[in-house]
């Protein structure tokens, strides 16, 4: 049978089960698939360094001539060492390769290469291990890089591409109306498919992803543009304006004014004539909840049911702890429901919950489970919004009657990225913290100062302070310089014996997770080493300290949300980033921790530095991931694309039109990516 653009990519030359495998794990399972992911990045051999201006410990290009081959070493593991002379005018270099003598034998003596890798030795001796190899004069001198995972090297997906592009590009149809392509200036669909994987020069490259960025913001806002619509076109849960004067009252603490606009723009929603669809940003300790626990109140008080989806049972069961008694001075049942629940209570509370008895149910993934059945659900709060995906959202909206959709959120979103994200999404900004939270002292620190933050950390827990220690990695490899979890948990250990140690990361059960948060909360454990997943929601006041090894390695709305699990009390907190990275970028990022805490500059900083993709988080948010477009960088564009969209739906709201028949397909995959189609 004949490969073609929907062929599974097994069924082309070279793929077997194993490399399909890999490809599976980058979410490609079709030919076409392949051809739609794009190059993270690309190298340009012409812009090699020489080898003495090449930096140490960091990934370089240069120009060298090959000298000789040193005779291989045969190490006591077996493993063979092959080492490579070259040099130009302005040095030498020694390249080396492991168990590789074809690599080795392929760089003829007097030829000369081009090789990128990670430079390193010292000024008077540099080494390259293992580097791309490019002979001069052959091949392109831009090289496309790809996504990668293990098993699946750069050289495979090219050889594989090329294939796949024989197959494909015969068979691409323009989607793009001519008026919007020759508005925007932009190639036909087969070229820039064609010079996106093969470019032939830098303009050419350019013109290409300019398409590529365009079909990608067009898709999207044309996509976000119609499910909002279709939200709207809903009959809302109808609300009346009644006061909240004894809600506030209850609160243990005065609402800072922007909690109070908050409040004001959510109950204004409620009470209006479709679906409030509004998305709460704030800082990490702005106070988000209790605003959402006021929108719980204000639907309770109009007959309404709320449900508040954490993403974990450790936070559902910390806003559990604060707001169940809350709700029962108010007059309201507040339960909590989650995998934990016993079978007995578990039945007691989907009975009272049918009856309309529980005003507000806080859990997990449990509340999407078909038995949990509300009486009059009218609210559906989501903290951290990007841990739930849109389809998870939507079968719990389904349990309603077009309730109303608050998401709560700790990385706040740039205006241009809600722009074509949400189009006319209303947005409610916690923009200060509640009086009393000290700024958190932010410092970036390097390797030779690691003795006096013991030193001084010690001081800090024996004063019955808590500390966090987090690490990019859990274990160590030979291919990745990073700190690893374990090993600093052991060195810790060791360091103090006198105080409480855990170690905490995302390989462990989640009942282990839990369990060992719990007891950090509560106070057993002194010095947390943990991975990421301390990164959302934790609330441990008595925890003054963050120390955040490999800083480099992290994005910084990342580092944001890991500096936000201190400051959480009443005394002075700090956050140490560890770091030995010189480079131009993580010395820019490092610096932005430590000039502001202001959560919407770290994200727009974030989101110019690393695109929307990563910004985001995974594909499970629901949000479709854009591989070219950035929309700090094309703010421009972003905006001029956001403006096409609404004058294309105003004209033709249905994309009905012949010249629009591609854009309503692409608009109608990319929703049903998102799980909105029914």
């Amino acid at each position: 049978m004949p490969v073609s653009r929907s062929s599974p990519i097994q069924a082309m030359p070279g793929v077997g089960p194993k490399r399909a495998a890999c490809y599976a794990r980058l979410g490609i399972a079709s030919v076409r698939d392949l051809t739609g992911m794009y190059p993270r990045t690309y190298i340009d051999f012409s812009e090699a360094s020489s080898v003495a201006d090449a930096p140490l410990n960091e990934i370089g290009t240069v120009r060298v001539v090959i000298q000789d081959h040193h005779t291989p070493v045969r190490t006591a593991s077996g493993l063979t060492i092959y080492t490579v002379e070259a040099a130009d005018d302005s040095a030498g270099l020694e390249i080396v390769f492991f168990n590789s003598p074809y690599r080795a034998q392929a760089l003829l003596t007097g030829q000369v290469y081009y090789l990128r890798g990670k430079i390193e030795g010292n000024l008077f001796r540099k080494k390259i291990t293992s580097p791309m190899v490019q002979p001069d004069g052959q091949g392109p001198s831009l090289v496309p890089l790809y996504p990668l995972t293990e098993g699946l090297t750069n050289k495979m997906v090219e050889t594989n591409m090329r294939a796949a592009l024989e197959v494909v590009l015969p068979e691409v149809t323009e989607d793009l109306p001519a008026a919007f392509t020759a508005q925007f200036g932009l190639p036909d669909a087969v070229t820039a498919l064609h010079d996106l994987h093969l470019p032939p020069g830098k303009d050419e490259l350019d013109r290409a992803r300019r398409r590529v960025v365009c079909e990608e913001l067009l898709a999207v806002g044309l996509g976000m543009r119609i499910m909002n619509a279709r939200q709207k076109a809903a009959t809302a849960s109808p609300c009346h304006v009644i006061p909240m004067r004894d809600w506030f009252s209850l609160l243990p603490y005065a609402l800072t004014n922007a909690q109070r606009r908050c409040i004001g723009e959510i109950i204004s929603d409620m009470c209006g004539t479709f679906p409030m669809n509004r998305l709460l940003q704030g800082d990490v300790g702005s106070g988000k909840t209790v605003v959402a626990a006021s929108a719980a109140f204000f639907a309770a008080l109009n007959g309404y049911q709320t449900a508040l989806l954490a993403p974990t049972e450790l936070l559902a069961e910390q806003h559990a702890r604060k707001l169940c008694p809350l709700f029962e001075k108010a007059g309201f049942s507040a339960e909590l429901l989650t995998g934990s629940t016993k079978k007995v209570r578990r039945a007691e509370l989907l009975e009272r919950l049918a009856a309309g008895k529980i005003a507000l149910l806080i859990g997990t993934h449990a509340l999407l489970e078909e038995d949990v059945q509300f009486s009059s659900l009218g609210l559906v709060v989501t903290d951290e919004q990007h841990r739930f995906g849109v389809q998870q959202r939507a079968r719990i909206y389904e349990r309603g009657h077009s309730p109303h959709i608050l998401v709560m959120s700790a990385t706040p979103i740039p205006r241009t990225l809600a722009l074509m994200l949400y189009g006319d999404l209303a947005l409610s900004a916690l923009d200060e913290l509640p009086p009393g939270r000290l700024p958190i002292r932010t410092r970036r620190i390097r390797s030779g100062q690691l003795d006096g933050l013991w030193s001084w950390l010690r001081e800090v827990l024996g004063q019955g302070r808590q500390a966090y220690v987090v690490c990019p990695s859990i274990e160590e490899s030979e291919t990745a310089d990073m700190a690893a979890a374990e090993t600093t948990y052991e060195q810790l250990r060791e360091l103090y014996p006198e105080f409480g140690v855990r170690l905490l990361h995302g390989k462990m059960k989640p009942a282990e997770k839990d369990e060992t948060m719990r007891e950090f909360a509560a106070g057993q454990i002194q010095v947390l080493v943990s991975t990421t997943v301390v990164e959302v929601g934790v609330d441990v006041p008595n925890a003054t300290v963050m120390l955040v090894e490999n800083a480099e390695r992290f994005g910084l709305s990342q580092l944001h949300q890991l500096r936000g699990r201190v400051g959480r009390g009443g005394g002075q907190s700090f956050c140490f980033l560890l770091s030995d990275s010189r480079s131009p970028e993580a010395e820019a990022r490092l610096r932005t921790m430590e000039e502001t805490q202001n959560g919407f500059e770290i994200a727009e900083a974030d989101l110019r530095l690393r695109g929307p993709g990563d910004f985001l988080g995974s594909r499970q948010s629901g949000v479709p991931m854009m591989q070219a477009a950035n929309m700090l960088s094309d703010m421009a564009l972003t905006e001029q694309i956001a403006a096409y969209c609404d004058e294309v739906l105003h004209d033709d709201p249905a994309l009905e039109a012949p010249e629009h028949s591609g854009l309503r397909r692409r608009a109608e995959e990319l929703l049903e990516q998102a799980g909105t189609l029914n």
